[in-house]
């Protein structure tokens, strides 16, 4: 079973992306923030991450670096709604610049976000 590692502080995005992936068949594990994520990545094999950029502890950006670090193989999905200053369309391009292999601005159909996860680890 392909294994996920969904990182919001948002609980109800969470909750939304976990209850999608796990229906579609996918192992998920959620964070609230990006602290402990590479205890997760050394100690159990994970196949994608979905990170949100703006948190308050540590932000997407720091995340997807973090990842691409640790794997140049790792599946990266960066989601964004953006922030106060900066719109969410405006965060895609350099998030992907910096190893995400796909972006999606919240909100987004749960149907294309399970699209993304299967093109880029399958089913």
């Amino acid at each position: 079973m392909k294994r996920i590692i969904i990182i919001d502080d948002d609980a109800d995005m969470r909750a939304l992306l976990r209850m999608a992936l796990e229906k579609s068949g996918y192992e998920v594990i959620d964070l609230e923030g990006g602290l402990n994520l590479m205890t997760y990545l050394e100690n159990q094999p994970v196949d994608l991450v979905i990170t949100d950029i703006f948190m308050p502890d540590k932000n997407g950006m720091e995340i997807i670096k973090e990842c691409r670090e640790f794997s140049k193989d790792l599946k990266i999905i960066a989601i964004t709604a953006g922030g106060d200053l900066v719109p969410g369309e405006f965060l895609k391009e350099p998030a992907k610049r910096i190893g995400a292999n796909h972006t999606l601005s919240k909100p987004f159909d749960y149907k294309e976000i399970i699209d993304v996860v299967k093109s880029l680890i399958g089913e």
